[in-house]
């Protein structure tokens, strides 16, 4: 390796076989066993999971022998784990930190590192900096494996443990699993070939599982919970009559839903769904984050309810660091990851799906009905996407054209320009924000206004502008 691992939004990813090597991901974990050796908490060891990819097992236990040859103990998944197992782990083991082998939403030719706080979320950015520095130092050096896996296993300095049957406890003492039952709701579960795969029928029941077993290569697809990704679910909620279908990518931290109609909730919405839930039936108070790229409508909502707002860069471990430093009541990006006080800081799939069924069930009403009675009280908001796989080269061009702030877009007067993460440029009732991914080759498009036919012209006008 004689280039630069680099950390992105979430974590370092690579290429399976190309950057993302045994050799490198070595590297990498000596790397934060440097930075972690120190840690005062590093006597109770590093947690390891790792979710369904491909060798994500075998890169876990190349990480577990590193760290365990610099003699730090490690606490390994006994098998595939989503994200927020590992971080619940961490935290009730009050480790040091946790690892997760995962590129999440990705698609199947890419892996992972991703690193957790002791407190049970993303490690905070100048940390993650520092490792990042560090393994850097290390680029020409190779890394001397003295133990084996199996023989620091036997010598307990490598410990499995059962992270599911932790988290189903965990779960279950927070979620109303009685009052779901009770309910009759009939729920439809696309665990995308991801790490969620198993996990939710032990928690409530479940009518129909799709992309529920084990495929490394996701069906060729991205196993990220979007509206372009889950055709499969929404026809498996209408098929099948169910009154909620639930999503989950592929490390089970994010979220994607429909409605009894087959309609797509995103998480825009599921936010706000269950931010008028916490403060209105729950009777909760606390602050919120947003990232950059989240809905006004969470803007409005907190004006109305008097509630402090934190807008922050993309990135779950910015929401994160205002969750554990401030008393932020709920934090929620665009791509799906909600994270609220109750449970982690950190983003749970199947925790947040549980708690819409739990409004659901609590309202005596549809998912369709919730989501009509807040866009009718907020005013309705639509939402859209579009990503472009680009060259580095052609990445810079366009980036370098909404630097130049353009007047107008779509027809429409620019009335402002915000540039906390990359170009967000305000028109009457919408916006467009354009930014360079932080975990893959592309640049991404995001539109948001009171009619969906804006969004497709906001969307289309900022491409071809480009």
């Amino acid at each position: 390796m004689n280039t630069k691992i680099k950390f992105g939004t979430d974590g370092w990813r690579g290429i399976i076989a190309d950057d993302f090597t045994f050799e490198n991901i070595a590297k990498v974990a000596l790397a934060t066993a440097r930075v972690y050796k120190k840690h005062k908490n590093i006597r109770n060891g590093i947690v390891i999971g790792y979710d369904s990819r491909f060798m994500s097992k075998e890169f876990a236990e190349k990480v577990a022998e590193v760290l365990g040859n610099q003699k730090i103990k490690v606490i390994i998944s006994d098998k595939i784990s989503s994200t927020p197992m590992v971080s619940l782990m961490t935290k009730k083991l009050n480790a040091a930190a946790g690892i997760v082998i995962t590129a999440s939403h990705n698609p199947y030719k890419y892996n992972g590192y991703k690193i957790k706080g002791n407190f049970g979320g993303p490690a905070f950015p100048e940390i993650v900096e520092k490792v990042e520095k560090e393994v850097n130092k290390l680029i020409k050096s190779k890394v001397v494996i003295q133990k084996t896996f199996d023989e620091l296993l036997e010598k307990g300095i490598i410990v499995k443990k059962d992270f599911t049957s932790v988290y189903l406890q965990d779960i279950k003492s927070k979620i109303d699993t009685e009052l779901i039952r009770s309910s009759g709701i009939r729920i439809a579960y696309d665990a995308m070939h991801g790490a969620g795969q198993g996990v939710l029928a032990q928690i409530v029941p479940v009518e129909v599982t799709i992309r529920g077993e084990y495929n490394p290569s996701f069906g060729l697809g991205n196993p990220e919970p979007l509206l372009q990704h889950t055709k499969a679910l929404q026809d498996a909620v209408i098929k099948h009559g169910c009154s909620l279908g639930i999503a989950t990518d592929g490390d089970a931290d994010r979220i994607g839903a429909y409605d009894e109609k087959g309609n797509f909730v995103d998480s825009h919405r599921i936010f706000a769904l269950l931010l008028k839930y916490f403060i209105e039936e729950k009777k909760l108070t606390g602050e919120v984050a947003k990232s950059f790229s989240v809905s006004e409508i969470i803007k409005k909502m907190c004006n109305k309810y008097g509630l402090v707002l934190h807008e922050t860069p993309i990135g779950f471990k910015y929401l994160c660091k205002l969750m554990i430093e401030r008393n932020v009541l709920i934090a929620g990006e665009e791509s799906g990851g909600i994270g609220v006080r109750m449970h982690l800081p950190e983003r749970d799939g199947i925790y947040i799906g549980l708690l819409l069924a739990e409004i659901m069930a609590l309202r005596k009403m549809k998912l369709s009905e919730l989501v009509e009675e807040v866009m009718n009280e907020f005013g309705w908001h639509f939402f859209g996407r579009y990503d472009m796989h680009l060259t580095e080269k052609e990445k810079s061009k366009i980036l370098a054209y909404y630097t130049k702030k353009p007047k107008a877009i779509a027809g429409l007067p620019v009335s402002r320009i915000e540039t906390t993460d990359g170009f967000k440029l305000f028109v009457n009732n919408g916006w467009v924000l354009v930014r360079a991914s932080g975990t893959e080759p592309l640049i991404r498009f995001y539109a948001e206004a009171d009619d969906p036919e804006k969004v497709e012209k906001l969307l289309k006008s900022a491409r071809e502008l480009s």
